[in-house]
Protein backbone atom coordinates (compact mmCIF):
# COMPACT_ATOMS: atom_id res chain seq x y z
CA UNK A 1 0.00 0.00 0.00
CA UNK A 2 2.74 2.56 0.53
CA UNK A 3 4.21 1.29 -3.10
CA UNK A 4 0.50 2.55 -4.10
CA UNK A 5 0.94 6.19 -1.85
CA UNK A 6 4.53 6.92 -3.19
CA UNK A 7 3.75 6.46 -6.75
CA UNK A 8 0.89 9.09 -6.69
CA UNK A 9 2.49 12.02 -8.77
CA UNK A 10 3.37 15.38 -6.54
CA UNK A 11 1.45 17.49 -8.73
CA UNK A 12 -1.33 15.70 -7.76
CA UNK A 13 -0.66 17.02 -4.18
CA UNK A 14 -0.91 20.41 -3.74
CA UNK A 15 -0.31 21.09 -0.46
CA UNK A 16 0.56 19.12 3.08
CA UNK A 17 -3.07 19.41 4.22
CA UNK A 18 -3.75 17.23 0.61
CA UNK A 19 -0.68 14.57 0.82
CA UNK A 20 -1.62 14.18 5.13
CA UNK A 21 -5.47 13.36 3.21
CA UNK A 22 -3.76 10.75 0.60
CA UNK A 23 -2.12 9.27 3.54
CA UNK A 24 -4.98 9.09 5.91
CA UNK A 25 -6.66 7.36 3.06
CA UNK A 26 -3.92 5.01 2.34
CA UNK A 27 -3.93 4.30 6.40
CA UNK A 28 -7.68 3.31 6.10
CA UNK A 29 -7.25 1.43 2.74
CA UNK A 30 -4.77 -0.71 4.26
CA UNK A 31 -6.22 -1.16 8.00
CA UNK A 32 -9.73 -2.74 5.58
CA UNK A 33 -7.17 -4.96 3.73
CA UNK A 34 -5.81 -6.22 6.75
CA UNK A 35 -9.26 -6.55 7.98
CA UNK A 36 -10.24 -8.42 5.08
CA UNK A 37 -8.06 -10.48 5.33
CA UNK A 38 -7.95 -12.00 8.50
CA UNK A 39 -11.55 -12.31 7.91
CA UNK A 40 -10.69 -14.74 4.62
CA UNK A 41 -7.98 -16.79 6.68
CA UNK A 42 -10.64 -17.33 9.53
CA UNK A 43 -13.43 -18.55 7.22
CA UNK A 44 -10.83 -20.98 5.71
CA UNK A 45 -9.68 -21.85 8.79
CA UNK A 46 -13.33 -22.38 9.98
CA UNK A 47 -14.10 -24.47 6.67
CA UNK A 48 -11.14 -26.89 7.28
CA UNK A 49 -12.13 -27.35 10.93
CA UNK A 50 -15.28 -28.20 9.76
CA UNK A 51 -13.96 -30.64 7.46
CA UNK A 52 -11.22 -32.26 9.19
CA UNK A 53 -14.09 -32.66 12.44
CA UNK A 54 -16.29 -35.03 10.29
CA UNK A 55 -19.35 -33.04 11.48
CA UNK A 56 -19.36 -33.62 7.59
CA UNK A 57 -21.59 -33.05 4.55
CA UNK A 58 -21.96 -34.14 1.10
CA UNK A 59 -22.00 -31.78 -1.82
CA UNK A 60 -25.35 -32.94 -2.86
CA UNK A 61 -27.51 -36.53 -1.89
CA UNK A 62 -25.10 -39.57 -2.39
CA UNK A 63 -26.19 -41.15 -5.86
CA UNK A 64 -25.62 -44.96 -4.17
CA UNK A 65 -23.30 -46.99 -1.81
CA UNK A 66 -20.94 -50.32 -1.76
CA UNK A 67 -21.05 -52.73 0.84
CA UNK A 68 -19.25 -55.65 2.03
CA UNK A 69 -21.10 -57.72 4.71
CA UNK A 70 -19.82 -60.63 6.59
CA UNK A 71 -21.84 -62.88 9.14
CA UNK A 72 -23.14 -66.78 8.94
CA UNK A 73 -25.96 -68.30 6.99
CA UNK A 74 -27.69 -70.72 8.58
CA UNK A 75 -28.78 -73.66 6.09
CA UNK A 76 -32.29 -74.88 6.49
CA UNK A 77 -31.13 -78.38 5.28
CA UNK A 78 -34.62 -80.06 5.67
CA UNK A 79 -34.96 -81.87 2.25
CA UNK A 80 -34.49 -85.49 2.18
CA UNK A 81 -31.00 -85.92 0.81
CA UNK A 82 -29.87 -83.80 4.43
CA UNK A 83 -32.14 -86.05 6.40
CA UNK A 84 -30.28 -89.27 4.83
CA UNK A 85 -26.87 -88.06 5.29
CA UNK A 86 -27.31 -86.66 8.80
CA UNK A 87 -28.99 -90.55 9.34
CA UNK A 88 -26.54 -92.47 8.05
CA UNK A 89 -23.51 -90.05 8.33
CA UNK A 90 -22.31 -88.86 11.44
CA UNK A 91 -23.61 -85.20 10.43
CA UNK A 92 -26.10 -83.06 11.52
CA UNK A 93 -28.33 -80.48 9.86
CA UNK A 94 -26.42 -77.23 12.21
CA UNK A 95 -22.62 -78.63 9.64
CA UNK A 96 -24.41 -77.23 6.63
CA UNK A 97 -24.54 -73.84 8.19
CA UNK A 98 -21.28 -71.72 7.39
CA UNK A 99 -19.66 -68.22 7.26
CA UNK A 100 -21.14 -65.74 4.52
CA UNK A 101 -19.79 -63.31 2.78
CA UNK A 102 -21.90 -60.25 0.62
CA UNK A 103 -21.21 -57.36 -1.82
CA UNK A 104 -24.13 -55.06 -2.75
CA UNK A 105 -24.04 -52.30 -5.12
CA UNK A 106 -27.01 -49.65 -4.12
CA UNK A 107 -28.24 -47.00 -6.69
CA UNK A 108 -30.36 -44.66 -4.96
CA UNK A 109 -33.75 -44.26 -7.43
CA UNK A 110 -35.49 -42.14 -4.48
CA UNK A 111 -34.96 -40.27 -1.61
CA UNK A 112 -36.10 -43.49 -0.16
CA UNK A 113 -35.31 -46.38 -2.16
CA UNK A 114 -32.29 -48.13 -3.50
CA UNK A 115 -32.01 -50.98 -6.90
CA UNK A 116 -28.97 -52.97 -5.05
CA UNK A 117 -27.77 -55.79 -6.77
CA UNK A 118 -25.62 -58.34 -4.43
CA UNK A 119 -23.95 -61.52 -4.91
CA UNK A 120 -22.58 -63.54 -1.82
CA UNK A 121 -21.21 -66.83 -1.02
CA UNK A 122 -21.09 -69.42 1.41
CA UNK A 123 -19.90 -72.89 1.77
CA UNK A 124 -18.45 -75.70 4.29
CA UNK A 125 -16.53 -78.73 3.86
CA UNK A 126 -16.98 -81.89 6.79
CA UNK A 127 -15.34 -84.93 7.27
CA UNK A 128 -17.81 -87.90 8.34
CA UNK A 129 -17.72 -91.81 8.71
CA UNK A 130 -20.85 -94.00 8.20
CA UNK A 131 -22.78 -94.05 11.87
CA UNK A 132 -23.52 -97.64 12.54
CA UNK A 133 -21.18 -99.22 9.55
CA UNK A 134 -17.55 -99.98 9.90
CA UNK A 135 -15.24 -101.55 7.02
CA UNK A 136 -13.55 -105.16 6.92
CA UNK A 137 -11.17 -103.93 8.38
CA UNK A 138 -12.46 -102.79 11.54
CA UNK A 139 -11.63 -98.71 10.30
CA UNK A 140 -14.49 -96.06 9.91
CA UNK A 141 -15.98 -95.35 6.54
CA UNK A 142 -14.96 -92.11 6.07
CA UNK A 143 -16.46 -89.30 3.42
CA UNK A 144 -15.97 -85.47 2.98
CA UNK A 145 -19.17 -83.59 2.38
CA UNK A 146 -19.05 -80.18 1.09
CA UNK A 147 -21.74 -77.54 0.43
CA UNK A 148 -21.84 -74.34 -0.94
CA UNK A 149 -24.13 -71.54 -1.92
CA UNK A 150 -23.34 -68.08 -4.28
CA UNK A 151 -26.61 -66.21 -4.88
CA UNK A 152 -26.45 -63.54 -7.26
CA UNK A 153 -30.10 -61.34 -6.52
CA UNK A 154 -31.31 -57.50 -7.51
CA UNK A 155 -33.35 -55.94 -4.18
CA UNK A 156 -35.47 -53.02 -4.11
CA UNK A 157 -34.13 -51.83 -0.39
CA UNK A 158 -36.62 -49.66 1.18
CA UNK A 159 -35.51 -47.00 4.12
CA UNK A 160 -38.41 -46.38 6.72
CA UNK A 161 -37.08 -43.18 7.82
CA UNK A 162 -35.06 -40.01 5.95
CA UNK A 163 -31.65 -41.30 4.99
CA UNK A 164 -30.45 -37.45 5.64
CA UNK A 165 -31.34 -33.63 5.17
CA UNK A 166 -30.21 -30.91 2.57
CA UNK A 167 -29.14 -27.79 3.96
CA UNK A 168 -29.43 -25.07 1.12
CA UNK A 169 -28.91 -26.52 -2.33
CA UNK A 170 -25.43 -28.47 -1.73
CA UNK A 171 -25.11 -29.79 1.67
CA UNK A 172 -26.70 -33.01 2.36
CA UNK A 173 -26.30 -34.39 6.02
CA UNK A 174 -27.07 -38.05 6.87
CA UNK A 175 -29.65 -39.27 9.74
CA UNK A 176 -27.47 -41.19 12.45
CA UNK A 177 -29.44 -44.64 12.60
CA UNK A 178 -31.36 -45.24 8.90
CA UNK A 179 -33.78 -48.76 9.14
CA UNK A 180 -34.98 -50.17 6.28
CA UNK A 181 -36.28 -53.43 4.89
CA UNK A 182 -36.74 -55.09 1.17
CA UNK A 183 -37.25 -57.90 -0.91
CA UNK A 184 -35.49 -59.35 -4.00
CA UNK A 185 -35.12 -62.47 -6.23
CA UNK A 186 -31.94 -64.05 -8.38
CA UNK A 187 -30.62 -67.00 -9.21
CA UNK A 188 -28.52 -68.79 -7.10
CA UNK A 189 -25.33 -71.72 -7.94
CA UNK A 190 -25.13 -74.56 -5.36
CA UNK A 191 -23.05 -77.85 -5.63
CA UNK A 192 -23.62 -80.71 -2.83
CA UNK A 193 -20.29 -82.86 -3.15
CA UNK A 194 -19.48 -86.11 -1.40
CA UNK A 195 -15.89 -87.86 -2.02
CA UNK A 196 -14.88 -91.05 0.28
CA UNK A 197 -16.15 -94.38 0.84
CA UNK A 198 -19.39 -95.30 0.64
CA UNK A 199 -22.12 -98.06 1.25
CA UNK A 200 -24.10 -100.31 -1.30
CA UNK A 201 -27.42 -101.50 1.00
CA UNK A 202 -28.32 -104.00 -1.47
CA UNK A 203 -24.62 -105.78 -0.45
CA UNK A 204 -23.03 -104.29 1.51
CA UNK A 205 -20.14 -103.97 0.07
CA UNK A 206 -18.20 -100.61 0.50
CA UNK A 207 -16.60 -98.35 -2.14
CA UNK A 208 -14.78 -95.26 -3.22
CA UNK A 209 -16.84 -92.52 -5.38
CA UNK A 210 -16.82 -89.17 -5.95
CA UNK A 211 -20.91 -87.85 -5.87
CA UNK A 212 -21.82 -84.32 -6.89
CA UNK A 213 -24.73 -82.39 -7.42
CA UNK A 214 -24.66 -78.48 -9.03
CA UNK A 215 -25.77 -76.49 -11.22
CA UNK A 216 -28.59 -73.09 -10.66
CA UNK A 217 -31.70 -72.44 -8.99
CA UNK A 218 -34.23 -69.71 -8.60
CA UNK A 219 -34.29 -67.94 -5.25
CA UNK A 220 -35.98 -64.86 -3.59
CA UNK A 221 -35.12 -63.20 -0.44
CA UNK A 222 -37.02 -61.20 2.13
CA UNK A 223 -34.23 -58.71 4.25
CA UNK A 224 -34.11 -56.04 7.52
CA UNK A 225 -31.32 -54.23 8.05
CA UNK A 226 -30.23 -51.09 10.22
CA UNK A 227 -27.45 -48.69 8.89
CA UNK A 228 -25.68 -46.26 11.74
CA UNK A 229 -23.51 -43.61 10.15
CA UNK A 230 -20.22 -42.92 11.34
CA UNK A 231 -19.56 -39.65 8.89
CA UNK A 232 -21.20 -38.34 5.79
CA UNK A 233 -19.72 -41.00 3.85
CA UNK A 234 -19.03 -44.51 5.65
CA UNK A 235 -21.92 -46.24 7.57
CA UNK A 236 -22.09 -49.47 9.83
CA UNK A 237 -24.38 -51.89 8.48
CA UNK A 238 -26.36 -55.18 9.83
CA UNK A 239 -28.87 -56.88 8.32
CA UNK A 240 -30.81 -60.24 8.13
CA UNK A 241 -31.90 -61.72 4.83
CA UNK A 242 -33.97 -64.91 4.62
CA UNK A 243 -33.65 -66.69 1.46
CA UNK A 244 -35.98 -69.55 -0.62
CA UNK A 245 -34.88 -71.71 -3.12
CA UNK A 246 -34.29 -75.31 -4.16
CA UNK A 247 -32.77 -77.24 -7.23
CA UNK A 248 -33.21 -80.31 -8.63
CA UNK A 249 -30.68 -82.72 -7.87
CA UNK A 250 -28.96 -84.49 -10.67
CA UNK A 251 -28.25 -88.60 -11.42
CA UNK A 252 -25.72 -89.46 -8.54
CA UNK A 253 -28.29 -88.52 -5.87
CA UNK A 254 -31.23 -89.71 -8.55
CA UNK A 255 -34.14 -91.08 -6.30
CA UNK A 256 -33.98 -87.89 -3.97
CA UNK A 257 -36.19 -84.77 -4.11
CA UNK A 258 -34.95 -81.42 -4.54
CA UNK A 259 -32.23 -80.27 -2.60
CA UNK A 260 -33.26 -77.31 -0.12
CA UNK A 261 -31.19 -74.34 -0.34
CA UNK A 262 -33.10 -72.39 1.98
CA UNK A 263 -31.30 -70.55 4.65
CA UNK A 264 -31.45 -67.65 7.55
CA UNK A 265 -28.23 -65.02 7.18
CA UNK A 266 -27.10 -62.21 9.43
CA UNK A 267 -24.38 -60.24 8.86
CA UNK A 268 -22.50 -56.78 9.75
CA UNK A 269 -20.77 -54.57 7.38
CA UNK A 270 -19.57 -51.01 6.23
CA UNK A 271 -21.05 -49.16 3.60
CA UNK A 272 -19.31 -46.01 1.67
CA UNK A 273 -21.52 -43.64 -0.35
CA UNK A 274 -20.60 -42.31 -4.15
Amino acid sequence: MQLAVSSIPFSHVRNMSDFQSVQSAARRILCLSTLAGCASLGAIGAASAQVASGDGFLIGAPHGSVTIRGGWSLASARSDVFSFVTSNLTLDRGDFSSPDLDVDLAFRVAPRTDLVFSVGGTGTKKKSEFRHLIGSDDQPIEQYTTFARVPLTVSVKQYLTSRGRSIGHLAWIPSRVSPYVGAGAGAQWYSFHQKGEFVDFNDSTVFPAVLESKGWAGTAHALAGLEVNVGSRFAIVSEARYGWSAAKLQKDFSGFNSIDLSGFTTTAGIAVRF
